[in-house]
C-alpha cells in the first residue's frame, strides 16, 4: 500500500482544532517537588520501580561481595556463622524477590503503554500502590540487617529450621513479612499487565502483530497468577505455625517439612522462567533492531514462550530429587526438565538466525546480548546435567548448583537487563550511553562473571558444599575460591563503571529522543507525559519500518484520540484479539491515596511484627480508609456518554459487565484467590495421605447436618446478591446486600460451630491444623465480604450506583458467588478425602 493510500485512510486526517493540544496536556501535567509522591502515570511509576529495583541489585551485590570475601581464604574469621547465614539469606532473598521479579515488572510498566500505543495502563493507581508497598516494605525488610533481625534460614526458608523451635526470634517472621510485600506487588502488577495488554492495544495491533515483548509479559503475568499463590499459602501456613503453634511442618505431630518444599518450589521453579521470559522478550525486541532485519521465526518464538510456561509448572520437583520422592515421579520431572530445553533452544536459534541474516552493529546492547547468549547457553547445558537423577544426587548440595543457577539467572536476566538499559535509556532524555565506556563495562562484567562463577563448577565437583561459611585449608578448594572472589570484584567494578556512566549521561541537557537505533516498535514514537499525541493505527508487526510516515502522522494528531474528550486522562479500549476500538476509558488522575494506602499497609505489618499493636492498628485503619476513599471516587459516572475519537468514529465512554476492564481484573483476582485456596486444599490432602487412618484417632469430622446447613445459608446469600444485582436503581438493593451478608456470616458460624462440636484442635496435630487453615481462609473472605457489603450498601444509599456506574455492584457479586463456591468446595474436600482413603 502506498503512503498516499495510507494517508487517505487516516482516522483523523482533517486539520486539528485550535487549542486541542493544550487541552490534552492539561490533565497529564505531573506534580513536581515532593508532590511526586502523588504521581500514578506509567512513566513516573515505571522509573521509580526501575530505580528501586536497581538499588536492591546493588545492595544484594554488596552482600555477595561480603560472602566472597569471607570465602576467599580457608578458616576466615571475617564473619561469624550467624552473621554469614543472615548475609547469605538476605543476598538470595533480595536478589530473587526484591530485584529479579520487580525489575522485569518495572521495565514492563515503563515500556508497555508506549509499545502498545496506549496512553497508560488501565489501573495506574493500582500500579502506584504496588510500587510503594514494594519500596517501603522492601527497604524496611533490608534494614533488619542492621539490627540483627534478618532471617538466617536461607532464601528458601526450609522448615523445621525456620520453625519456632530452631528460629525462636523475629528473624523468620520478617522474611515472611518481606515476601508478603512482593506477593502484593507482583500480583497487582500481573493483573495490570494482563488487562492492559489484552484491552488497551492500539487499534489494528492484533495478537499476531503484538510485539514479542508484550507476548512475553502476557505469558509471565499468567504464570504469576498461578505460581505466586503457592508461596502465599506456604508463607501463611509457616506464619500460622510460628504464631499459633499449628504443626503443619512438624513431623512429630503429624506435619511434614516436605509440604513446604512442594509449595515453595511450585512457585520457585516457575519463578525462574518468570524472570527469564521477560528478558527473552526484550532480546527478541532488541535483536531485530541491532541486525536491521525482522525477527526470524516470530510465530515459533511466541509458541515457544507458551510452551515454556506450560512446562515450568511441571518442574517444581526438579529441586526435590534428594527429598525422598518416588523414582517414577522423579523420572517424569527429569524428563520434563530436559524437554523444556527444546522451546528455549528454538528462541536461541531464532536469535542467531536473525543476527546471521542481518548486519550487526557492535554497540553496547549488541555486546551484552552476545554475552547473554554465551552465558545462558552454558547455564542451560548444566541445567540438562542436573536434570539427570544420578548426577543431581551427587551434585545437588554442592557449589556446582550455585554456579548453574547463577549462569542461568545472571546470564538469562541480568545481561539482557543491562542490554535493555543501553538500548532504552535514550527514551529518558534523548542521550545515549557512551559506546567506548560500554566496551569496558561489558568486558569487566563478562570477564568478572565467568572468573567468579565458572570455577564454582569445579569446586562443586570437588565436593565443596553450599551454604558453608568457611572451610578447612586441606580440602583443595583454596585457589579456586580466591579466583572466584577476584572475579566477583571485577564484576562489581563493571557495574560501578556502568552507574558512573548513567549518572554522567543523565546530567546532560535534554534533547529530542528520535529513533537512535532505527527500531520498529512504537515506544520510539515522539512522546510527552500523555505518551504519543494520537494513538496510532497499526498495520504490521514492525510499524515504524512498514509505516515510514507514522511518526509525523501521530505527532500531527492524525490518528485516534488526538485530544481529550472528557477533559481528563483517557485511553482507548480495544477488543482482545483483533484490537478493534470498543470504548473510551477515563483514567484516574494523580492522588495521594495509593501512597497513603501502601504506607499504611506496610506500617501495619511491620509494626505488628515487632508487637507495637496500637500504632500498627492505626496504620491498618489508615490503609483501609485510604483504600475506601480511593475506590469511592473510582467507580463514578463518566462525565460524557460518548466520545468522538476520530473524524469518523464515535465510541461510548466506559463499559459495564464483561466489557468492563474492572470486571476482568476481578476475575483474574479470583483466579489468584482460588489458586491460594487450592494450595491449602493440597496441604490438607498431603497431610491426610501421610496418615495411617484418616481422620486420625484423636480427631473427627462434624456431623453432616452442619456443612449442609452452612451450604444452604451460603446459597441463600448468593441468591440475595443475585436479587440485589437485578434490583439496581431500587431502594431494596442495600437491604438485599445486608441480607446476603447475614446469610454468609451465619453460614461460617454454623460451619465453625460444627467443627468445635467435633473437637477440632489445630494445635494437637497437623491434620486438624490444615482444616483450621481452610476455615481461617474462608473466615477471611467473610470479613472481606462484610467490608464490601457495607461499602456497597453505602454507595446505594448515597445514590452512587446507576446503570452507567455499577462496577462496585458487579464486582461485589462476583466475589460473593466465589465465596459461596469456595465454602461448598471446602466442605466437600474436608469430608470427601477421608471417604476416598477408606
Amino acid at each position: 500500500m502506498t503512503d498516499h493510500a495510507i494517508q487517505d485512510r487516516l482516522p483523523s486526517s482533517l486539520p486539528r482544532p485550535e487549542g486541542e493540544l493544550e487541552r490534552l496536556e492539561k490533565p497529564w501535567q505531573r506534580p513536581t517537588g515532593w508532590r511526586f509522591l502523588k504521581r500514578v502515570d506509567n512513566t513516573s511509576i515505571g522509573l521509580l520501580y526501575i530505580g528501586t529495583a536497581l538499588l536492591f541489585f546493588l545492595l544484594a551485590g554488596i552482600l555477595g561481595l561480603m560472602m566472597r570475601t569471607q570465602l576467599a581464604v580457608p578458616d576466615n574469621g571475617l564473619m561469624s556463622a550467624s552473621v554469614y547465614n543472615q548475609v547469605f539469606t538476605m543476598h538470595g532473598t533480595v536478589m530473587m524477590f526484591l530485584f529479579a521479579i520487580p525489575i522485569v515488572e518495572a521495565i514492563s510498566v515503563y515500556l508497555l503503554p508506549n509499545m502498545l500505543g496506549a496512553r497508560d495502563l488501565p489501573f495506574p493507581r493500582l500500579s502506584a500502590y504496588a510500587y510503594w508497598a514494594y519500596a517501603i516494605g522492601g527497604l524496611a525488610f533490608f534494614c533488619t540487617l542492621f539490627f540483627g533481625l534478618s532471617p538466617d534460614g536461607g532464601w528458601f526458608m526450609y522448615p523445621p529450621l525456620t520453625g519456632k523451635q530452631y528460629s525462636p526470634g523475629l528473624n523468620a517472621d520478617f522474611w515472611l513479612l518481606g515476601i508478603g510485600f512482593i506477593e502484593i506487588s507482583a500480583i497487582a502488577g500481573a493483573i495490570e499487565l494482563i488487562v492492559g495488554i489484552l484491552f488497551t492495544r492500539a487499534p489494528g495491533m492484533t495478537l499476531s502483530r503484538m510485539p514479542v515483548y508484550a507476548w512475553a509479559m502476557l505469558v509471565v503475568a499468567v504464570m504469576i497468577v498461578f505460581a505466586f499463590p503457592a508461596i502465599i499459602a506456604g508463607t501463611a501456613l509457616l506464619e500460622m505455625e510460628r504464631a499459633f503453634d499449628w504443626p503443619f511442618f512438624i513431623g512429630e505431630r503429624g506435619g511434614d517439612p516436605i509440604l513446604w518444599q512442594h509449595l515453595f518450589w511450585f512457585f520457585g521453579h516457575p519463578e525462574v522462567y518468570i524472570i527469564f521470559l521477560p528478558a527473552a522478550g526484550m532480546v527478541s525486541t532488541m535483536i531485530p533492531t541491532i541486525a536491521g532485519t525482522p525477527l526470524v521465526g516470530r510465530k515459533a518464538i511466541i509458541v515457544a514462550l507458551v510452551i515454556v510456561c506450560f512446562f515450568s509448572f511441571a518442574l517444581w520437583a526438579h529441586h526435590m530429587f534428594t527429598a525422598g520422592l518416588g523414582v517414577m515421579s522423579m523420572s517424569f520431572v527429569s524428563a520434563a526438565s530436559m524437554a523444556v530445553a527444546v522451546p528455549t533452544g528454538i528462541q536461541v536459534f531464532a536469535w542467531i538466525a536473525t543476527l546471521w541474516r542481518g548486519k550487526v552493529r557492535m554497540t553496547g546492547p549488541a555486546l551484552f546480548l552476545g554475552g547473554f547468549m554465551f552465558i545462558f547457553v552454558l547455564g542451560g547445558l548444566t541445567g540438562v546435567m542436573v536434570a539427570l537423577l544420578p548426577f543431581d544426587w551427587q551434585a545437588h548440595d554442592t557449589y556446582f548448583i550455585v554456579a548453574h543457577f547463577h549462569y542461568v539467572l545472571v546470564g538469562g536476566m541480568v545481561f539482557p537487563v543491562f542490554a535493555a538499559m543501553y538500548y532504552w535509556l535514550p527514551l529518558l532524555k534523548g542521550q545515549r550511553l557512551s559506546e567506548r565506556v560500554a566496551k569496558w563495562v561489558f568486558w569487566l562484567m563478562f570477564g568478572g562473571f565467568n572468573i567468579a562463577f565458572f570455577p564454582m563448577h569445579i569446586t562443586g565437583l570437588l565436593g565443596m558444599p553450599r551454604r558453608v561459611y568457611t572451610y578447612p585449608g586441606e580440602m583443595g578448594w583454596n585457589g579456586l575460591n580466591m579466583v572466584s572472589t577476584v572475579g566477583a570484584f571485577v564484576l562489581a567494578a563493571g557495574v560501578l563503571l556502568f552507574l558512573v556512566d548513567v549518572v554522567r549521561t543523565l546530567r546532560r541537557p535534554e534533547q529530542p529522543v528520535g529513533n537512535p537505533w532505527n527500531a520498529s516498535t512504537l515506544e520510539w514514537l515522539p512522546t510527552e507525559a500523555y505518551n504519543a499525541r494520537s494513538i496510532p493505527e497499526v498495520r504490521s508487526a514492525d510499524p515504524l519500518w512498514d509505516q515510514p510516515n507514522l511518526c509525523e502522522q501521530v505527532e500531527a494528531g492524525q490518528h485516534y484520540l488526538p485530544g481529550t474528550e472528557s477533559g481528563q486522562r483517557e485511553t482507548l479500549v480495544t477488543s482482545p484479539v483483533a484490537a478493534t476500538p470498543r470504548h473510551l476509558l477515563v483514567l484516574p488522575a494523580d492522588s495521594w491515596l495509593p501512597f497513603t494506602a501502601a504506607a499504611g499497609t506496610a506500617g501495619f505489618f511491620l509494626l505488628l511484627t515487632v508487637k507495637m499493636h496500637v500504632v500498627a492498628w492505626a496504620c491498618g485503619i489508615t490503609a483501609i480508609a485510604a483504600t475506601v476513599a480511593w475506590l469511592w471516587g473510582s467507580d463514578r459516572t463518566p462525565p460524557i456518554s460518548q466520545a468522538k475519537v476520530s473524524d469518523t468514529l464515535v465510541l461510548p465512554v466506559g463499559a459495564r459487565g464483561r466489557a468492563s476492564h474492572s470486571w476482568w481484573a476481578t476475575i483474574i483476582m479470583l483466579v489468584v484467590d482460588a489458586t491460594v485456596f487450592a494450595s491449602f486444599v493440597f496441604a490438607y490432602i498431603h497431610i491426610s495421605m501421610r496418615l495411617e487412618v484418616c481422620p486420625p484417632p484423636a480427631a473427627s469430622l462434624p456431623a453432616l447436618r452442619w456443612p449442609l446447613m452452612a451450604g444452604a445459608l451460603l446459597a441463600a446469600g448468593s441468591a440475595c446478591m443475585l436479587w440485589a444485582v437485578r434490583s439496581l436503581g431500587t431502594r431494596r438493593l442495600p437491604w438485599l446486600a445486608l441480607a446476603a451478608l447475614g446469610c454468609t456470616g451465619a453460614a461460617f458460624l454454623v460451619d465453625l460451630h460444627g467443627y468445635q462440636l467435633a473437637g477440632l484442635d489445630p494445635q494437637a496435630q497437623a491434620w486438624s491444623a490444615t482444616i483450621g487453615a481452610l476455615l481461617s481462609y474462608q473466615g477471611l473472605h467473610v470479613v472481606v465480604l462484610a467490608l464490601v457489603g457495607i461499602y456497597l450498601a453505602a454507595r446505594a444509599w448515597s445514590g452512587r450506583l446507576s446503570p452507567s456506574s455499577r462496577a462496585t455492584l458487579d464486582n461485589t457479586a462476583l466475589l460473593w458467588h466465589y465465596t459461596t463456591l469456595q465454602g461448598i468446595v471446602l466442605s466437600l474436600a474436608v469430608h470427601g478425602v477421608p471417604l476416598l482413603m477408606e
